[in-house]
């Protein structure tokens, strides 16, 4: 067995901070957004996701790999959903074991009215104590780090059959809908 490769001080200050401002920004955000619209980060993430799709419906299966979540997580989170409005639930034409998740109109409105509340949370609370180099920085560590683990995952498949590659994505198409990105026909972000 070889020597664990300890980290040093400045790989350790890089690491523990980077889990520190994880943890610490994702909570905020997270308070935030339950704060102003009374949706969690969970509600928030399966909602732009599906608004994100042309005809505001996915697969079960695929959106639970997409999100990177267990398909019974998912599908305990979308029955609390769909006792609520935002979503429903469908029989898959083509498979009588799969379901179609569909963005009810009043999902569509929770997301569009938490959208510029979560977008200013995530410029409040990150984006705007940066500069413009830090972002593009923080933008090229993402890419790197993302590349690295689609290449680590390589063509694998997950119990769903779904390229594990496919659901990381990269810092410009986040695989997971949390990033604040414009509504479509919309000009605010979200």
């Amino acid at each position: 067995m070889t020597d664990p490769r300890w980290l040093d001080e400045r790989e350790f200050r890089a690491w523990l901070g980077y889990r520190r401002m994880r943890l610490l920004l994702d909570a905020q955000i997270a308070r935030d957004l339950t704060r102003d619209s009374g949706l969690s980060d969970p509600d928030y993430d399966v909602l732009s996701t599906l608004s994100s799709s042309p005809d505001r419906r996915w697969r079960l299966n695929a959106l639970a790999a997409h999100m990177l979540w267990s398909k019974s997580r998912l599908s305990r989170h979308i029955s609390r959903m769909e006792e609520r409005g935002l979503v429903t639930r469908e029989n898959c034409a083509t498979d009588a074991r799969g379901a179609i998740i569909v963005l009810t109109d009043g999902g569509m409105r929770a997301i569009e009215a938490a959208a510029p509340d979560h977008v200013e949370s995530v410029r409040r609370h990150l984006i705007d104590v940066l500069t413009g180099e830090q972002i593009e920085v923080l933008g090229d560590i993402a890419d790197t780090v993302l590349r690295h683990l689609v290449d680590e995952l390589g063509t694998e498949k997950d119990e769903l059959g779904t390229e594990k590659a496919e659901v990381v994505g990269t810092a410009a198409g986040p695989a997971v809908g949390t990033a604040p990105v414009r509504l479509s026909g919309d000009a605010e972000e979200r």
